[in-house]
């Protein structure tokens, strides 16, 4: 034991170790600049450290023997701090770097954040003595963790939507009440249309919209509306930071003078002392600023927070312009779109129809067109390309033009699509050799589709399907049915089984229903195919068709939507049987005058003008005669008066009649040249069984149906 340091004895061990002992305890207590205070088992300070910043020009008397909750009576929670200390006492168990918030005279009213220790105090019999209570300011990392922590979660939260106004309240939310006490956020009001940010300074003429605004629970005070548009006042922070892009730190009272009467009351019933306006800009565009409150007992704000202020209102600006890009984008595109649907359907007589388009947040390739063919027959149409933006948009017109031009061919359903096919796959390869820098080089073209031409004249609908979902018959007992086919593979595909046709009789007064796949919520469709909203909807045939298209457009509200919603709605109606005129022709030469004298006859019995019936009868005369000459028996002869007259020669031939212009000296070879001349259209159209060529000629106001 002779080697013992004196320094390692205890006060036990002799006088060395009580001096030593004693000397270390006046250090810590006189000294050291964490908090040491010693407390009695009645959990009265029993001596306190004097040299911490805390207790410069704190009285020491006036703390020993007191209770510590009532000695520091600026502790946030004196409740939960006596619990605390109770609880050491009692179990000894010790509390290590509890953080608490306190507020001292000694320290100008400012609310401080400091980590508390707690150990028990005993003897070595195990009497308990006390407690031992540390206490370090961390008011300062503290701070700067949660101006992290408001950071991370604005980004985090800030720029999830592309929206402008949606960003503008997850900014206010992320801040209030966790840095601020009250948030706002004020707009330039043309970027939530998404046009182009002003080059800052801001003029006084321009418009901001009070785009978001949130504040703590129980401070219900807002000095404008959300939605409230006005000009910028040049003699407030708020123009001062919008001239320089810095952002400012403004002592608040009701007097202050650049308050208006609306804003001066808002203060005075929050109680707000300081506010930070922080402009949002963005490569010296201006997009507005954001308003930061502190009010009642909150600390004012200081430079410190001014820096983080400036660090949110950088990120948000960058989130706001992305969501300007995508509304100015998505506009673009909904306008190129809106502009290439049918603006007002074709109206037919044996068929009533509506139509219902509501654009999503990441469509713009959905559409829908009707389109008359001949025999008064009718095409319905609805598909939806792959992608949004004005690339679908594009996309779709170039789609929808073709299948009208293909339409106009009177080519079956199966067969169109086949052709379609070719061209989305002609788009495809075209894209594809864009160069890999490009970002349409990654986009597909992939598009789907219905096309369904319903046969009045038969009472038949036949449709074809690209990947796309078959169409919904409702019959007038109100039966329901989706058809059983064959989807077929999407347009663009480049492999794939081919298409096919599917025909179905439809009673007159039933309803056919085409859509797109966020028309349905999920599960889309029963077992039998049907999908459960067009079932319920579509319950009660009967009813107007623009009623069952408002009713569907109700449950669409509030939904969110992957893609455009497009419904096409069609009610058959029945021919008019004295509008229709049919005859069986025998093949020979005698069969041109007998078509003559059919029509002559059935066209005045229907009033129409003598011209049109004239130039009918030389029609008739030339598809009979090619008929007879290059087709094979049986051959018919039909007249149709619908919006039209349309007289059609049908025979059992698929020899496809050829339109040319004969010489001078030919006897023959002008027939289809006359009734090209003579007819506003003219075509082929190819059955099982033959072929049909018709005409169609225009009928002035007296020969239009009744």
């Amino acid at each position: 034991m002779a080697d013992e340091d004196p320094m390692c004895r205890t006060s036990a061990g002799g006088a060395a170790g009580d001096w030593v002992g004693g000397a270390i305890l006046d250090a810590l207590f006189t000294q050291s600049p964490v908090g040491l205070h010693v407390l009695d088992t009645e959990l009265r300070v029993v001596r306190v450290n004097t040299a911490t910043r805390a207790m410069r020009g704190v009285a020491v008397e006036g703390l020993l023997g007191r209770h510590f909750a009532a000695a520091y009576a600026g502790l946030a929670a004196p409740d939960e701090v006596e619990a605390m200390l109770r609880g050491v006492l009692d179990s000894g168990v010790p509390v290590r770097e509890r953080l608490l918030r306190m507020r001292l005279v000694a320290e100008q009213g400012r609310e401080r954040i400091r980590s508390v220790s707690v150990f028990r105090l005993q003897d070595p019999q195990g009497t308990v003595l006390g407690l031992a209570v540390t206490v370090v300011d961390v008011t300062e990392p503290e701070q700067a963790r949660a101006r992290l922590r408001v950071l991370s979660a604005v980004r985090e939260r800030v720029g999830r939507t592309l929206d402008v106004i949606a960003t503008c309240q997850e900014l206010v939310e992320a801040l209030a009440p966790g840095f601020a006490d009250v948030a706002a956020v004020d707009v330039v009001d043309s970027l939530v249309r998404g046009e182009e940010a002003p080059v800052g300074p801001l003029a006084q003429d321009i418009a901001l919209r009070r785009a978001a605004f949130h504040a703590r629970d129980g401070l219900q005070v807002q000095g404008y509306p959300v939605g409230d548009v006005r000009g910028l006042n040049f003699l407030t922070p708020y123009a001062e930071a919008m001239s320089d892009f810095r952002p400012r730190l403004v002592p608040l009272s009701p007097d202050s003078p650049w308050l208006d009467a609306s804003r001066a009351r808002a203060v005075r019933a929050a109680g707000a002392h300081t506010l930070i306006v922080a402009p949002l800009a963005l490569r010296g565009t201006a997009l507005g600023v954001l308003s930061l409150f502190r009010t009642g007992g909150s600390d004012p704000y200081d430079e410190d927070d001014v820096g983080l202020a400036l660090d949110v209102a950088s990120h948000t600006a960058l989130c706001i312009d992305n969501a300007r890009r995508f509304t100015r984008e998505y506009t673009i595109a909904a306008t190129v779109q809106r502009h290439q649907l049918p603006r007002h359907p074709a109206s037919h007589s044996t068929m009533e129809t509506a139509h219902l388009y509501v654009s999503g947040a990441s469509g713009g390739g959905g559409w829908f067109d009707t389109i008359p063919l001949s025999g008064a027959r009718t095409a319905l149409v609805v598909g939806e390309v792959t992608g949004r933006g004005i690339q679908a948009a594009t996309t779709m017109g170039q789609l929808r033009t073709v299948i009208r031009t293909l339409a106009a061919l009177d080519l079956q359903p199966d067969e169109l699509l086949a052709r379609l096919n070719d061209t989305a796959a002609f788009l495809a390869e075209e894209r594809a050799a864009l160069p890999p820098s490009d970002p349409l080089h990654r986009q597909p073209v992939s598009a789907s589709c219905v096309y369904t031409v319903y046969d009045p004249a038969t009472r038949t609908c036949t449709f074809a399907q690209a990947g796309h979902t078959p169409p919904v018959i409702i019959r007038p007992d109100s039966s329901t049915e989706a058809p059983d086919s064959a989807p077929g593979p999407l347009l663009g595909s480049a492999e794939g089984p081919p298409f096919a046709a599917t025909t179905t009789d439809l009673p007159d007064s039933s309803i056919l229903a085409l859509y797109t796949s966020a028309i349905l919520p999920t599960p889309p469709a029963e077992s039998d195919g049907v999908p459960t909203l067009l079932r319920d909807v579509l319950a009660q045939p009967g009813r107007p068709l623009k009623d069952l298209r408002d009713d569907i457009l109700r449950t669409l509200r509030d939904k969110e939507r992957p893609g455009d919603a497009v419904l096409l709605l069609a009610r058959t109606r029945p021919f008019p049987a004295h509008s229709l005129a049919t005859w069986l022709l025998d093949h020979d030469p005698t069969a041109a005058a007998t078509a003559r004298g059919h029509t002559r006859r059935t066209l005045a019995d229907w009033n129409v003008d003598e011209d049109t019936a004239y130039a009918a009868e030389l029609i008739v005369s030339e598809l009979v005669t090619n008929a007879i000459r290059y087709g094979a028996p049986p051959m018919q002869l039909r007249l149709i008066k619908d919006r039209t007259l349309t007289c059609e020669v049908h025979d059992d031939s698929a020899t496809t009649p050829r339109l040319r212009h004969a010489r001078t000296v030919d006897e023959g070879g002008r027939g289809l040249f006359i009734v090209a001349q003579l007819a506003r259209r003219w075509g082929t159209r190819y059955t099982a069984e033959g072929k049909t060529v018709w005409s169609e000629q225009a009928l002035n106001h007296s020969g239009l149906p009744s």
